[in-house]
């Protein structure tokens, strides 16, 4: 059974359209890739999975997106629990300026757990879960804007797994960063898939082709082809996709 299901969805930001009949399924503990030129409704698409659209003005969309065969824009679904389920990871590292252990545990203290111990244990599974904890354990009162950039992407990673969310949205986290950490991150997202479902913007064909599992590829704001990342990639059937991947245009 597919985790997330989209249905025709279309979507405007005021009268330019960004999104065309979009209609697939992602299966549970996978990572999805989506690549395409800039503009062509990537991030658009990425962000309808946990609502954050629904902060820009004039955004509108119509057709279903289901989550566990739940539809996310049903009027009895608390956006806040929404985004529990479905954490993020933006592009630019985004660490709160408190110390390591407050950014990971801002989630937790959101929800009204305050109890140290429970709050200490979490704090730690999640920074070993994101490949941070032998980095940072003898700092954790220092503050999270003195770690490089790669370890700030981590300690964002961590923030998320920290709630126990079901699915990571990922909007090209790696494009910020050197090749080691952009290798740190390709490496957690593949450990993470065992437990989470991982859905990834990228403008890094190497990188969807390395991690992904299935990659979608958009084009103007309609997704041309979603497959089989192997086969997307050795053998594609739009010569759009074909174009792209062999850097006929992007």
């Amino acid at each position: 059974m597919p985790t997330i299901q989209t249905i025709d969805i279309n979507a405007w930001y005021g009268t330019k359209q960004a999104l065309k009949n979009i209609s697939l399924e992602i299966e549970e503990h996978s990572i999805t890739a989506f690549i395409g030129p800039s503009g062509c409704g990537k991030s658009t698409f990425i962000r309808i999975f946990n609502r954050m659209n629904d902060y820009i003005e004039g955004f509108k969309m119509e057709g279903q997106v289901l989550i566990d065969r739940q539809d996310i824009n049903a009027k009895e679904v608390r956006v806040e629990e929404l985004r529990q389920r479905v954490g993020i990871v933006f592009q630019k590292p985004n660490p709160f300026p408190k110390s390591i252990f407050e950014n990971v545990a801002y989630g937790l203290r959101i929800q009204g757990i305050n109890d140290k111990k429970v709050l200490s244990e979490v704090v730690e599974k999640s920074l070993m879960r994101a490949a941070l904890w032998d980095e940072v354990k003898d700092d954790l009162n220092h503050p999270a804007l003195s770690l490089s950039g790669g370890q700030q992407q981590r300690l964002c990673i961590a923030r998320t797994l920290a709630v126990e969310p079901k699915i990571i949205l990922m909007d090209e986290p790696a494009s910020a960063l050197d090749p080691i950490s952009t290798s740190k991150i390709e490496d957690l997202a593949t450990e993470l898939k065992e437990n989470y479902t991982i859905i990834i913007v990228t403008h890094n064909m190497q990188q969807a082709a390395r991690i992904s599992d299935k990659t979608a590829f958009f084009y103007m704001g309609e997704m041309i082809e979603y497959d089989k990342t192997t086969d997307l990639f050795t053998n594609p059937r739009h010569e759009r996709t074909e174009n792209y991947i062999t850097g006929r245009f992007g």
